[in-house]
C-alpha cells in the first residue's frame, strides 16, 4: 500500500458539516438487489439499482477510456452538492464507463445507511460517488474494485457517511459495507493541522453462488467470519486477494477501532459490523430492510418468519444477508422487483386511504409526519415518485467483455419506466439519454427524463385507470427488447471474431437506436393518454382507435366516477350536506 500524504485541513475548504448532513439525508433513499449467477436462468450476474432523489437528474453518464500523462490529476466532486472535494491522481489508464458498468464487466450500486454521525469526515477528499465511479474507471474484477476503493479512502479520507456498496463482475458478486473513521484534528510539528483518524473501516463479503442478496439503506453485515488466511483476509493480505478462496475481505482494524470508540467490548468472533457502526432501529427495519424483505419473500420459503422484524416489531431477529431462491431468477423478474409496493401483502399501498380515489402506490414527502401531536411516517416501499434513474446491470462470462456487459437503464418511477439495453462497450450515448440534454431545472422535449415524468404525472392523477396502458406498452418495449438482445448477442459475436471494432460499432448502433425508440414511443404514448382521459373522462375505443359516432363526433366517453370506498369516506366525513332527495 502506498505511504499516505497528509492531508493538511487548512488548504482543503471543507465542506460544513450541514451541509454534509444534510446532503447525506438526501441520499440515503436507494435500493439494490444482487442476483449470483448459479441464482439466474440464464447464468448471468445482476444487480440493481434505484437511485431515489428529489434532486437526481436521469441521465447515462458515459466517460470514455483514456490514457493519462503523469501528474494528471482527478477532481472529486460531492455527490450531493457538486461541491469540489479534492483531487487524486490519476493512473496511467482509465477503463470506459457507461452508467455504472465498465468495458470490464464490472458493475456497481449503493446504498446510504448512515451510522453514527460522529464518524462523519468532513476533510475526506473521496465521497461515495467518486469512490465507485474511480473504481469503474480502474477495476478489471468485483475484486479489483473492492482494492481500489479500499486503496483509496486510506490513503484520502472517506468523505461520506455509512455506505453499502453492490459490486459484480462476470463472474462473482460483491457485497461491501464501509464507514468513515471520523475527523481528529492533529497538529504537526509543521503546524499544520491533518486528520489523525483518516480511512475508513469496511468489511467485503462475496455472496454464494446461486444466492441472491439486497440493501435498502440499513447496514446489513452483522458477524462474519475472521481472519483464517484462506477464506478470510483482512487489507495487509491483498497479495491473497485473487485466490478464489477467499470470500471476506475487511480492513484490519475493523474491531479495534470500534472498541476504542466504545461501540464493541465482546469477543472477537462476537463483533457486529452494524450493531457498532450502524445498531439497527425501527426505520432501518421498517423504512429499509422491509424494502429487502419484499425481494426475498417473492423467490424464497419461510420469510414470514421475518415479518415481526421488518415492520419494526422485533428488531431482535435480523433477515440474513443472503438466502437461496427457491427458483432461477430471469431479468423480466429484475424488472418486477424495482416494482414493488407490498402487493400481495397486507401492507399494499393502493388499498389504504393514501392512495386516494384511484388506488395509487405513491406517497409524497415528508416521508415522516405528525398530527395531533403524534408521530406517523409514510409506508417506503421499492417503486417511489422521486427515483431518477434505475439499472439493472447484466454481466455474462460466456462472452467478450464488449458483449457480455449490458445496462439496462430507465428514467424516473420504476413502475412506469422502460428498462432499455446499454452495451458496456458503446461508443456513444443516444441524445434522449446524454449528459447536458436538460437538467433538473431545465426542459428538454427530447431528454427521457422529462418525457418519462410528463406522463407519470399523468398516472399520478389517475393511476388505477392509466398503469394498464403503460404497463402494456412498457411490457411490449421490454419483451421485445430481450429477445432482440439474443439476436444482438449472435450477430455482434460474429462480427466480433472478425473485428472487434465491428462488433462495437454495431452494437452502439443497436443501443442508440433503442434509446431513440424507447423516448420516441413514450411520446406517443403520452399523447395517447391525454387524448383517452382528458378531463377525467375515457373515451371509447374501437378496432385499436377513438371510436366516433355516426357524423364523425366523439363517441359519449365513459364516466367512471369515484370509488364506493370514497365514497363512503366522503359520507362518513360529511354526513347529509351532499345528499340530494331522491
Amino acid at each position: 500500500m502506498p505511504q499516505k500524504e497528509n492531508i493538511i485541513v487548512k488548504h482543503i475548504k471543507p465542506l460544513t458539516l450541514i451541509a454534509l448532513l444534510a446532503a447525506f439525508n438526501a441520499a440515503q433513499a436507494c435500493t439494490n438487489f444482487l442476483i449470483t449467477k448459479g441464482a439466474t436462468v440464464d447464468g448471468s450476474n445482476f444487480i440493481s439499482y434505484c437511485a431515489d432523489s428529489h434532486i437526481r437528474y436521469g441521465e447515462l453518464y458515459f466517460t470514455p477510456a483514456a490514457d493519462w500523462p503523469a501528474g494528471s490529476r482527478r477532481v472529486c466532486y460531492d455527490r450531493g452538492t457538486n461541491a469540489p472535494r479534492g483531487s487524486v491522481p490519476q493512473p496511467p489508464h482509465t477503463y470506459q464507463v457507461v452508467g455504472y458498468i465498465n468495458e470490464n464487466q464490472v458493475a456497481l450500486g449503493e446504498t446510504t445507511f448512515g451510522g453514527r454521525e460522529e464518524l462523519i469526515d468532513p476533510t475526506g477528499i473521496v465521497d461515495y460517488g467518486s469512490l465507485m465511479f474511480i473504481a469503474l474507471e480502474r477495476s478489471c474484477s468485483a475484486r479489483e474494485a473492492i482494492k481500489v476503493m479500499a486503496d483509496l479512502v486510506e490513503e484520502y479520507g472517506y468523505g461520506s457517511d455509512g455506505e453499502s456498496i453492490s459490486i459484480s463482475d462476470a463472474n462473482e458478486v460483491w457485497y461491501m459495507e464501509i464507514m468513515p473513521k471520523g475527523y481528529t484534528p492533529t497538529v504537526t510539528k509543521t503546524g499544520d493541522t491533518i486528520n489523525a483518524d483518516r480511512g475508513a473501516v469496511w468489511v467485503a463479503i462475496r455472496i454464494p453462488g446461486g444466492y441472491v442478496s439486497g440493501h435498502a439503506n440499513a447496514a446489513r453485515i452483522t458477524t462474519f467470519p475472521l481472519r483464517d488466511g484462506k477464506t478470510s483476509i483482512t487489507d495487509k493480505d491483498w497479495k491473497k486477494l485473487y485466490n478464489e478462496q477467499v470470500e471476506v475481505i475487511y480492513k484490519h482494524d475493523v474491531i479495534d477501532f470500534a472498541r476504542s470508540k466504545g461501540y464493541f467490548s465482546g469477543k472477537d468472533k462476537d463483533f457486529d459490523f452494524s450493531a457498532a457502526y450502524a445498531p439497527v432501529d425501527f426505520s432501518a427495519a421498517r423504512i429499509c430492510d422491509l424494502r429487502v424483505w419484499t425481494m426475498f419473500n417473492k423467490v424464497c420459503d419461510g420469510m414470514d418468519e421475518y415479518w415481526d422484524y421488518v415492520t419494526g416489531k422485533d428488531l431482535t431477529h435480523r433477515m440474513p444477508l443472503y438466502v437461496k431462491p427457491n427458483r432461477k431468477i430471469s431479468l423480466s423478474d429484475m424488472m418486477g422487483f424495482q416494482r414493488d409496493h407490498f402487493q400481495g401483502t397486507e401492507l399494499d399501498k393502493t388499498q389504504d386511504v393514501g392512495g386516494n380515489p384511484f388506488g395509487s402506490p405513491f406517497r409524497y414527502n415528508p416521508l415522516y409526519w405528525e398530527y395531533d401531536g403524534q408521530p406517523y411516517f409514510n409506508e417506503r416501499s421499492i417503486e417511489v415518485v422521486q427515483t431518477g434513474f434505475s439499472f439493472i446491470a447484466q454481466s455474462r462470462n460466456w462472452l467478450p467483455n464488449p458483449i457480455g456487459g449490458i445496462i439496462w437503464f430507465g428514467v424516473d418511477d420504476t413502475n412506469s419506466t422502460v428498462y432499455t439495453p446499454f452495451y458496456c462497450s458503446i461508443t456513444e450515448v443516444p441524445i434522449e439519454y446524454r449528459v447536458g440534454n436538460g437538467d433538473m431545472l431545465t426542459y428538454s422535449d427530447n431528454a427521457a427524463f422529462w418525457v418519462f415524468n410528463r406522463l407519470a404525472h399523468f398516472k399520478y392523477l389517475f393511476y388505477n385507470r392509466v398503469i394498464g396502458d403503460i404497463q402494456a406498452v412498457q411490457n411490449e418495449l421490454e419483451s421485445g427488447y430481450q429477445e432482440q438482445v439474443n439476436y444482438v448477442d449472435n450477430r455482434a459475436l460474429g462480427l466480433y471474431e472478425q473485428d472487434p471494432h465491428m462488433a462495437i460499432a454495431y452494437l452502439t448502433d443497436f443501443s442508440n437506436q433503442a434509446g431513440h425508440n424507447t423516448v420516441a414511443t413514450w411520446k406517443e404514448l403520452d399523447n395517447y393518454l391525454l387524448v383517452k382521459y382528458l378531463d377525467s373522462n375515457v373515451k371509447q375505443e374501437e378496432n385499436g382507435e377513438f371510436k366516433r359516432n355516426g357524423y364523425g363526433y366523439p363517441a359519449r366517453p365513459m364516466q367512471p366516477g369515484y370509488p364506493d370506498t370514497w365514497k363512503k369516506a366522503v359520507i362518513e366525513q360529511t354526513g347529509d350536506r351532499f345528499r340530494r332527495p331522491k
